[in-house]
């Protein structure tokens, strides 16, 4: 009889959380989750000496394959010994779940039996790795970080394989792993040398910052449970997993990105790079623009928009942050994005559709061009961020009173931005310009006074493209 096995890598944030204070330490970890979930399923069906052809899918941090009845036994005994392993080697962050069930009834049927068993398994380890309640060491300052080294050390077409008898439990394979891989260059012109942070940062237009972008498919989990197949949810899978590999690394290899962005991963229905400010933000428009074409394409047949739209999040790194901070801040920012609004991002405090997004990316450009072709001062931007400031840090006590006396008012608001974007004369593009930028910074309810949160995007993103 046939009988499936769904396993999950549990752990990955937290694995992630303990990289050291470099760039090559936290994508190293990254790679090495997204190699275990493509390495471990091949191990396993080779151990038991099984085809490849049973694997179902793998990536994003799981994994799906059809035994027999008669390696189930032994499928247990190697992930039991995977695990213990994977404690080890990862400081006790990492470790497996998994449940089988017979290819019995529908394919609904089957999922629910899967599910059911893995959300019983969270709350519980499945083995006790030896050395589980020893006290913890933590790495001597000066050493190397063994995922930092295996992240310089893979060359972009990743050969390994999953071993348990080795330090890491990876060991060199002819064949490939369908995984995206690219590093933004660094300074040297030989080499094997990839771009750290500050390097990333320096090649950022405008103010020296560097960043992590996170994005993740919206409702993805709840597409895979409406498939009536086997074989409907292995295609969706597939779709998903190749899209995010194929096309993060094709775009990145793109003159405006592969010096400014690295891949972290690409799993099963997300992806994160790190990279200069100024390329992320443009790279996540892109990549949504992608996505949204396509996936309407695969999924047009589908009810429903469970996995048709895609949201992400920005965390910009400030001065002396760890990169491990960054990428838990990016995370953050995504949830932030998923509970406020499916299909969009949240980026400098705020949360946007990708059509606000769109609104705030217009209006920047007319910010900048005020500036630079119309001769206003650029300090009219740090007055435009007072208004948000006013609004959002009113007292309590005044508050009432301060929003009454603004809605009574509103011609207040347009007299102060008149004054703030005066023109060294009335030519009529200075003019049109103007208005069309106060028109996008305030909500067509003037009485209201709402100021648009595309504005805010749009100012903050001004003022880092204008800083020097």
């Amino acid at each position: 009889m046939q009988v499936f096995l769904q396993a999950k890598l549990l752990g990955i944030e937290a694995f992630t959380a303990t990289a050291a204070g470099d760039l090559d330490s936290l994508a190293g970890r990254c790679l090495y989750a997204s190699i275990l979930t493509d390495a471990i399923p091949r191990a396993l069906l080779d151990h038991l000496q099984l085809s490849h052809q049973l694997l179902g899918s793998a990536g994003g941090g799981q994994f799906l394959v059809m035994l027999t009845t008669e390696s189930v036994p032994e499928a247990h005994n190697y992930l039991a010994a995977t695990t213990r392993a994977l404690a080890l080697v990862s400081n006790r962050t990492l470790r497996l779940a998994w449940a089988a069930t017979e290819n019995l009834g529908d394919w609904s049927d089957i999922r629910k039996r899967l599910s059911e068993q893995l959300n019983r398994w969270r709350g519980v380890d499945a083995v006790e790795p030896e050395g589980l309640f020893d006290p913890f060491t933590p790495q001597p300052a000066g050493v190397d970080d063994p995922f930092a080294d295996l992240y310089r050390g893979i060359p972009a077409s990743i050969s390994v394989r999953f071993d348990l008898s080795q330090p890491l439990l990876l060991s060199p394979a002819d064949s490939e792993l369908p995984l995206a891989r690219h590093a933004a260059p660094g300074k040297a012109k030989t080499g094997n040398d990839q771009a750290g942070t500050a390097v990333l940062a320096s090649r950022a237009k405008g103010r020296k910052l560097w960043g992590i972008l996170r994005a993740d498919v919206d409702q993805f989990s709840a597409r895979l449970r409406r498939a009536q197949t086997i074989d409907e949810s292995l295609e969706c899978s597939l779709f998903f997993r190749n899209f995010f590999a194929g096309e993060v690394q094709v775009l990145c290899a793109q003159a405006e990105f592969w010096q400014k962005v690295t891949i972290l991963y690409t799993g099963g229905d997300e992806f994160a790079i790190a990279g200069s400010w100024d390329a992320l933000i443009p790279f996540a428009r892109e990549m949504e623009r992608l996505f949204k074409q396509t996936a309407e394409e695969f999924l047009k047949d589908m009810a429903g928009p469970e996995g048709k739209t895609l949201s992400m999040g920005l965390s910009l790194a400030p001065a002396g942050a760890s990169p491990a901070v960054v990428y838990a801040e990016a995370g953050r920012q995504l949830e932030i994005a998923k509970s406020t609004r499916n299909d969009g991002i949240a980026l400098f405090g705020r949360a946007l559709d990708w059509k606000q997004m769109a609104e705030a990316a217009e209006t920047k450009d007319a910010m900048v061009r005020l500036v630079d072709q119309f001769g206003c001062s650029a300090s009219y931007l740090g007055e435009l961020a007072g208004f948000y400031r006013e609004s959002d840090r009113v007292l309590p006590a005044r508050q009432s009173k301060v929003r009454a006396e603004r809605q009574s008012r509103p011609w207040r608001l347009h007299n102060r931005l008149n004054r703030m974007l005066e023109g060294p004369d009335n030519r009529r593009d200075y003019l049109k310009a103007r208005d069309r930028l106060i028109a996008e910074f305030v909500q067509r309810n003037q009485a209201q006074l709402r100021l648009k949160p595309s504005g805010r995007v749009a100012l903050e993103w001004a003022r880092l493209s204008m800083e020097t």
